[in-house]
């Protein structure tokens, strides 16, 4: 299976004081055949969070070497992908510009035959990763 991360799945997985970094190592685990992606976008809004002093406070040299390093990790198999889609392939349930991002990583995600993986349960028809212990959907 092949998932497309969002910028929290991405950020929870890569920062280990991440409120959500056991939840989603642990999910990540569960699954070592599965392959993960990147995009523009994602890696974009990982660097962008991960360096905001307000927030995680790394510089924005550690925030990449933070995702460089994930794409070190072998058994993670974590992958870019290019994004050649415009905005005219946003599905129909995006009513306002704070779903336009999610819109597009969940088309994204399945033009690549994979799905978009996230922690925001809002978003229809894209994976909740699941909580420790839980199965998830």
């Amino acid at each position: 299976m092949k998932y497309l991360l969002d910028v929290n799945a991405l950020l929870a997985l890569g920062i280990s004081h991440h409120t959500d970094h056991r939840r989603v190592s642990a999910w990540a685990a569960s699954a070592p055949k599965s392959q993960y992606l990147t995009c523009s976008i994602t890696e974009l809004g990982f660097v962008r969070i991960a360096a905001q002093t307000g927030v995680y406070g790394f510089t924005l040299q550690q925030a990449l070497s933070m995702l460089n390093q994930l794409r070190a990790i072998s058994d993670l198999q974590l992958s870019f992908i290019p994004d050649g889609m415009d905005v005219l392939h946003l599905p129909v349930w995006v009513k306002n510009s704070k779903q336009t991002t999610d819109g597009h990583l969940l088309q994204l995600a399945g033009a690549n035959d994979a799905v978009l993986a996230t922690l925001d349960e809002r978003i229809p028809g894209a994976y909740l990763i699941p909580g420790v212990g839980n199965s998830g959907q």
